[in-house]
């Protein structure tokens, strides 16, 4: 009986998506929450494992989807998806600290403007998660408002990156 479970779980196992490498970012207006999310990222070229080729992500702003069409149109037309198509997220370093968790620099580049941040990554079966908190601001972005000023979008914005451990 034990193995007949094992056995369907794994079949099972077998039918689920593989995961993906995806970068969400989540903000906030002083009336709701948005999350605009990317899974169509091509495996980057270099490794986690390499210190002298490390990962490049290009994230085309088109794919991003918010899960509603006038919000994801917004987020395109906020970040000038016409004249800038893509932004980076360059991984400078990135080191092991403990047993599962590895502190990295990357380098944000939107809108032609870089930015670095120090982020910490979990691993769990194989995938890398890391969050940081950046601001519209840091690009030269004025966080939008909706409505005449009715609807206004915060400054910080949660960039969440879940990769596959290269």
């Amino acid at each position: 009986m034990k193995n007949t479970v094992i056995l369907i779980l794994l079949l099972i196992s077998g039918l689920l998506p593989a995961q993906e490498n995806t970068v969400e970012i989540l903000g906030k207006t002083n009336v709701n929450t948005f999350k605009c999310t990317n899974t169509s990222i091509a495996k980057p070229a270099g490794s986690f494992s390499s210190e002298t080729k490390l990962p490049v992500l290009q994230l085309k702003v088109a794919d991003f989807d918010c899960r509603n069409k006038m919000m994801t149109n917004d987020f395109r037309k906020i970040l000038k998806a016409d004249q800038h198509p893509a932004f980076t997220v360059r991984f400078i370093e990135f080191k092991k600290n403990a047993s599962s968790y590895y502190s990295a620099i990357v380098e944000v580049k939107i809108l032609n403007r870089k930015r670095f941040y120090t982020v910490t990554f979990f691993e769990n079966k194989n995938m890398l998660t890391g969050n940081e908190t950046v601001r519209f601001s840091d690009f030269g972005i004025v966080p939008p408002t909706k409505m005449g000023g009715t609807i206004v979008v915060k400054d910080h914005l949660e960039l969440t990156m879940k990769l596959k451990n290269l």
